[in-house]
């Protein structure tokens, strides 16, 4: 039985890595672009910056996730699973991300920054050459928890009928009505899943240091 299942499982872990990585990219540009805009020190940016991650956080994936599938059609916007699933990902993985960039940039040593600026370097020198190299390293950690996060997180697109892995078990349990080895290989590819990202972060991390 278990044998018949993986070629199945494997299809449906590569869809599941195609959602995580999209929603991966675009997490973390959207969270450089919102900590970036924070960064400027315009209050309204500011204000933005904080409604932003406040809603994304504090409200449950799933909810954003039925708000862009089944809401958003309401105003014309209609998408397929795969790209509400995307799209929702990014966005509510950015207001993570965002965070993440702010708390590593604030990090950074007062006293770099302050003689960084006595040497006459601007505001956007400082950025890019004395707290974005600190601050990226320092946030590889946290980026990759975040990760594996989004990864959990991708299993909730099976509610949109998205051929994710959770969905997948859950086709294959209605229709051969086996509990056991659908749900075990479930587990165990999102272990293994987890595991890749620890492996691919930490060889990041390697490098970052080198």
């Amino acid at each position: 039985m278990l044998g018949e299942l993986l070629p199945v499982f494997g299809l449906a872990a590569l869809r599941t890595l195609a959602l995580v990585a999209v929603g991966l990219a675009g997490g973390l540009a959207l969270g450089f672009a919102a900590h970036v805009l924070r960064e400027t020190g315009q209050p309204a940016l500011r204000g933005l910056y904080w409604i932003y991650t406040a809603v994304w956080r504090g409200v449950p994936f799933l909810i954003h996730l039925f708000i862009v599938y089944f809401g958003l059609p309401a105003a014309g916007i209609t998408m397929d699973p795969f790209t509400a699933a995307a799209v929702t990902l990014s966005v509510y993985g950015g207001a993570y991300f965002a965070e993440i960039f702010r708390a590593c940039w604030q990090a950074v040593p007062k006293g770099q920054i302050e003689a960084a600026r006595c040497m006459g370097l601007s505001r956007r020198q400082v950025f890019l050459r004395i707290q974005a190299p600190q601050a990226l390293r320092a946030s590889v950690p946290l980026v990759l928890n975040q990760t594996i996060l989004l990864m959990k997180e991708s299993a909730l697109a099976s509610v949109i009928t998205y051929p994710e892995l959770t969905m997948t078990a859950g086709k294959v349990v209605s229709e051969q009505f086996v509990y056991i080895e659908p749900y075990f290989l479930l587990a165990l590819s999102y272990l293994l899943l987890a595991l890749l990202i620890q492996r691919l972060g930490a060889a990041l991390k390697r490098r970052l240091a080198s």
